[in-house]
Formats: structure tokens, C-alpha cells, sequence
């Protein structure tokens, strides 16, 4: 009897407290500061101002960069461990990270802010089919082949970590994307039908079917007992936090056509 009280009271409690949140949340999205915030992320013509490189005709960030920096393993000297500094041979400048094409040069397309006819839109079809770049055979890359940050590490202690690796979160925002844009009109519906039931094929096939042959995540997880953070994007292997079923858990969606 107490048991089945405890349990009553935990499940009104978590009830009350759900309806507490969306209300705030309800209140927030009214607030006059977040639909001027809302505005301003969904103003194309202001995105294309402040982060499209006419030069290398792509989305990037734009900030204090430069490529010209690596880590460098000093000498050990006596009665001390040998350590790994930053080096910069180049100094950064105010400038657009071209040099960093991945995930972030596709968010006005995951999130749908381009209009179906944009020009910058095709462009990212294009570059989104290319192997060299974010395809690969388990889904879109991370970060793209030619960048110089590829596979890299980020310190010294900290492992390459979104510098490559496929991530079914991103997929399936990726996915969802393509989907809309192929049943609305416009001069690239075709092109995103194409591409949506390929990367589908790619991430639910190679990633989840191992009569393929393929490493996957139903073969990772038989092989090791866990579902991955990210999988790479050479073999599918899994890789980072474990278990982790919650974004990979995304594939099921995936799988229904749910985005």
C-alpha cells in the first residue's frame, strides 16, 4: 500500500512539474525579446550577411582564426615529463572559418531557414553528395575530409571529438531537412528526394544491417553490449559515450519516416 502511495505521489508530482515547465516555456515564447530573438535567426538575408563566404560559397563562422596552429610535443627535460604545447605559425585575423566545412555549414538547411528556390540551397546539395567531403557510406560526416582539423585532436588530452565522426543527431535533422524540402516546391525537390532516400539507406542500412557487411551499430552492439555516441565514418565503428541510446536511439524515428 505504501509502495503503490509513494508511486502515485511521484508520478502527480512529475506531472505538476511538467505542467510548471511548459507553462514558463509558454510564457517565454510570447516574450517580445524571444520573438525578436526568433525573427532575426530565421532572417535569411541577414544569415547570408553575416556567415555566407562568397569566396568559398559556403555557410561558416566568422571570427578571430587561423589554421596555422598544432601541437607540438616539447623535449623532456631532466626529472620532468615531457609535455605538448599549442604552436601558432600564422597569426589569426578577423575572417570566415572556410577551412571548417561540416555540421555548422549546413544549419540553414537543417533547420530549414532557406527558401525552397535559394540558390545557396543547391549549393549545399552539391557539396553534400561529395565523398571528399561529409558523405560516407554510414551517413554525413562531422566535419569534411579536406579540412586540416580532420581527425585531429583537440588537446593533448582530449581525442578528435566532432572532427569526423557521424553523429545520428545531426543525420537526422539532415534527413528531416531533405524530406521538406523534396515535397515542397522548387527547383531542387528532385535533388533532395534523391539525397533523403540515399543518406536514409546509408544510416539505417550500413548502420543497423550487418548482413551487409558492414560494421553498424547492431553489430557494435552485439560485439561490445552498448549503443555509441558517433560512429566513424570510415568503418562505422562505435565510438565516445556508452551506452547511449539517446540521440542514436533517433534511428527508430529514422527508420518510421518520422522527422
Amino acid at each position: 500500500m505504501e509502495g503503490g502511495v509513494w508511486r502515485f505521489w511521484a508520478s502527480r508530482r512529475a506531472l505538476e512539474q511538467r505542467a510548471v515547465s511548459l507553462s514558463a516555456l509558454c510564457r517565454a515564447a510570447s516574450d517580445p525579446l524571444y520573438i525578436t530573438t526568433r525573427n532575426e535567426f530565421q532572417d535569411e538575408a541577414l544569415l547570408n550577411e553575416l556567415h555566407w563566404s562568397p569566396h568559398a560559397q559556403q555557410y561558416a563562422d566568422y571570427g578571430l582564426h587561423t589554421d596555422g596552429a598544432r601541437l607540438v610535443k616539447k623535449p623532456a627535460k631532466q626529472h620532468e615529463p615531457a609535455h605538448v604545447v599549442r604552436q601558432v605559425t600564422v597569426p589569426p585575423q578577423e575572417r570566415f572559418v572556410t577551412s571548417a566545412f561540416g555540421y555548422v555549414s549546413l544549419f540553414p538547411m537543417l533547420l530549414k531557414v532557406l527558401k525552397p528556390d535559394s540558390p545557396k540551397l543547391g549549393k549545399i546539395f552539391d557539396d553534400l553528395d561529395k565523398p571528399e567531403l561529409l558523405w560516407s557510406p554510414y551517413g554525413l560526416r562531422s566535419l569534411s575530409k579536406t579540412s586540416p582539423f580532420y581527425m585531429k585532436r583537440n588537446t593533448e588530452h582530449d581525442p578528435p571529438y566532432w572532427r569526423g565522426q557521424v553523429w545520428i543527431s545531426i543525420n537526422y535533422l539532415a534527413l528531416g531537412a531533405l524530406r521538406h524540402y523534396s515535397k515542397v516546391m522548387g527547383p531542387y525537390a528532385s535533388r533532395a528526394a534523391n539525397l533523403h532516400k540515399r543518406l536514409r539507406d546509408n544510416v539505417v542500412r550500413e548502420l543497423f544491417f550487418q548482413s551487409l557487411g558492414f560494421r553498424n551499430v547492431l553489430s557494435e552492439y552485439k560485439r561490445t553490449g552498448y549503443f555509441w555516441e558517433h560512429y566513424s565514418g570510415v568503418d562505422g565503428k562505435g565510438a565516445g559515450c556508452r551506452p547511449f541510446t539517446g540521440w542514436t536511439a533517433l534511428v527508430v524515428l529514422i527508420m518510421a519516416g518520422e522527422y
